[in-house]
């Protein structure tokens, strides 16, 4: 019997896993995918909120503040990119200007160190590249950008370290309520565990309705995007948002962590909770709003976006985050609700609900916990002298096999080869990139396969794209 079951292994369940791993707890993250990041997580705007959204006094603002305080440590003690590029909330009607007024009182309110609002001069000196109908904006320089798979990743591999297990592709089916335990039970066997914790995403309320009759419902909110060239990745140095509206914070225009540019999110609430396919309609909304120059000085040149991407946003009625024991099922701790700015909370969730954990199961400081973590090193980030050594020790890192990205076989076989490494290609990319450039992963896909193919000894038609069911292959034209 373990002590603690978690479900979900995305930003939020992982973040979790490893604040738990801090003490002596027998547990394990299931997941349905083969990966973590592979829901809400893996598809979503990568933005470090800095808190002046949040209606003061909600838990998502308190939450929130603490997420981004957090955040930027744990870069540091898990080796994870992130960047303090601040946010720009943009006024471009004079008439509109009282909102950053009211935006900055809630900053201010929520505790968000240095928010203040900039005059247009200044506005246009900060970012040429803005529209010349700007009239103010509230610059937040806590705002950030950071990698969400990077994130999730770290805290995965680093409660794993310190003793949690992961079992993927292993899709919860029932929980049932024992006296004074749970039984989950799955496609892949019944597992038992004192406490449950729900960390399931857009499936949250299912869980939840599983042991509570006090039903919850989250509604898929659906979010597609436009992710362009490297080319226009310094187009804007910080994150620039509109004025808010009643569907969210609104289509920003933002650099990415590594380097791209990204138009989005829309935000359609859809039935369908595994429904992340982009629709013509919405991409077209998009390619308007860039290309009459909604917050930018000249339009964007479509003919640079690489992709086209979509997400789901896990939206509860009430917009706000649902961090608790459930009333009539004790050992049963619902992290749901979790939507913008989930990401940047994720962490100060997980510390809140752990406290909550260890006031109920008071289990022992694991004295051997391991704090730190070491990321995959990524050879276009080194100097000549760094790269050479590191060839030197292992020529596979002298390999290149994504030249959009300049990914080696080296990173590679790190990807797969570390804690909870990646089985297939959507976990190479998320891990080191490969594929996300400017082909698509048009160039560099057989060779990957072949990677994965030695070494996880297995043959090249078991290779999957995201898990079983997306084989890549089916079989030889012809036999060797």
């Amino acid at each position: 019997m373990y002590d603690i079951i978690v479900i979900g292994a995305g930003v939020t369940g992982t973040c979790i896993a490893r604040e738990l791993s801090k003490y002596q707890v027998k547990m394990c993250v299931i997941d349905k995918a083969d990966d973590v990041a592979s829901g809400t997580s893996k598809a979503n705007s990568g933005i470090v909120h800095a808190g002046y959204d949040c209606k003061p006094g909600t838990l998502m603002a308190k939450l929130n503040v603490r997420g981004n305080e957090l955040l930027y440590q744990l870069a540091e003690e898990l080796d994870f990119p992130i960047k303090k590029n601040g946010s720009l909330i943009v006024c471009t009607v004079e008439s509109e200007r009282g909102k950053l007024d009211q935006l900055l009182a809630q900053a201010d309110a929520n505790g968000v160190p240095d928010a203040r609002i900039v005059e247009r001069e200044e506005l246009l000196s900060m970012e040429p590249n803005l529209t010349p109908n700007a009239v103010a904006a509230l610059y937040v320089p806590t705002g950030g950008i950071i990698c969400p798979f990077n994130l999730a990743i770290a805290m995965g591999e680093n409660a794993a370290v310190n003793g949690c297990e992961f079992k993927f592709e292993t899709e919860v089916q029932d929980i049932v309520k024992k006296d004074g335990y749970y039984e989950v039970v799955t496609d892949k066997g019944t597992f038992e565990a004192k406490g449950v914790v729900n960390a399931a995403g857009v499936y949250a309320d299912k869980m939840h309705n599983m042991v509570s009759e006090n039903k919850m419902t989250i509604v898929a909110r659906k979010g597609e995007y436009l992710l362009m060239d490297k080319e226009l990745g310094d187009y804007f140095s910080a994150t620039i948002f509109p004025l808010p509206g009643p569907m969210g914070k609104g289509v920003l225009t933002a650099p990415t962590i590594h380097g791209n540019m990204f138009v989005g999110p829309s935000a359609t609430d859809i039935e369908d909770k595994e429904g992340v396919n982009t629709t013509q309609d919405i991409i077209n909304d998009l390619v308007s709003k860039a290309s009459a120059s909604h917050l930018t000085k000249d339009r964007l040149p479509m003919g640079k976006v690489i992709t086209s991407f979509a997400g789901l946003r896990a939206h509860e009625a009430n917009h706000e985050f649902i961090v608790e024991e459930v009333a009539d099922a004790p050992g049963f701790f619902d992290a749901a609700g979790i939507e913008s700015p989930g990401l940047t909370s994720s962490p100060a969730i997980a510390e809140m609900l752990v406290g909550i954990i260890q006031e109920k199961y008071h289990f022992p400081v694991n004295e051997n916990f391991v704090a730190k973590r070491k990321g995959i090193v990524h050879m276009e980030d080194l100097t000549l002298e760094e790269k050479n050594a590191l060839i030197k020790e292992k020529p596979e890192y002298g390999s290149i096999v994504c030249r959009c990205e300049m990914v080696t076989e080296g990173e590679i076989m790190d990807a797969i080869n570390r804690p909870i490494g990646a089985k297939s290609l959507d976990g190479i990319k998320r891990r080191t990139r490969q594929g996300m450039g400017r082909c698509q992963a048009g160039f560099c896909t057989p060779r990957t396969m072949e990677i994965l193919s030695r070494e996880l000894g297995i043959p090249m038609t078991e290779i999957t794209k995201k898990g079983e069911g997306s084989n890549m292959l089916v079989g030889k034209i012809k036999e060797d």
